[in-house]
C-alpha cells in the first residue's frame, strides 16, 4: 500500500503548492516563473490521479512508479527552477516528462492486457 499513501501525499502538495504559487509567489517571481510554477502543479496533480487510477484499476507498480517517480522529478525540478533560479533545472524536467509518458504507455498495455482476458 506505499503507492496509494504516495500519492496521498503528492496530491496534498498539489493543493498547497498551488495555493502557495498562486498567493505567495504572485508578485515575487517573473510571470514565465509562475507559469512555471503552474505547469509543475497542473503535472503533479493529473499524474497524482493517474497513479492511483493505475493503482485500482490495474494494481501493476511500474506504471505507478513512473508516475510517481515522474512527478516527483517533474514537478520538483520546476518547483526548485522557480525557488532557486537555476536554469539548470530545467534540463531534469524532461525526465519526468518522459517518466509520465511512460507510464502511460505501460497503464495503456495493462488496461488492454486485463480487457483481453
Amino acid at each position: 500500500m506505499f503507492y496509494p499513501r504516495l500519492f496521498s501525499i503528492l496530491g496534498f502538495l498539489s493543493v498547497a503548492l498551488g495555493a502557495f504559487g498562486a498567493h505567495g509567489l504572485k508578485n515575487k517571481v517573473t510571470e514565465a516563473m509562475l507559469e512555471n510554477w503552474k505547469t509543475a502543479t497542473l503535472y503533479l496533480f493529473i499524474h497524482v490521479l493517474a497513479g492511483l487510477i493505475s493503482f485500482y484499476v490495474t494494481n501493476k507498480k511500474r506504471s505507478q512508479f513512473c508516475f510517481a517517480s515522474g512527478a516527483i522529478i517533474f514537478a520538483g525540478s520546476l518547483y526548485l527552477l522557480v525557488l532557486l533560479n537555476i536554469p539548470i533545472l530545467g534540463a531534469i524536467t524532461p525526465i519526468g516528462g518522459s517518466l509520465f509518458l511512460l507510464g502511460w504507455a505501460f497503464l495503456f498495455w495493462d488496461v488492454k492486457k486485463q480487457i483481453s482476458k
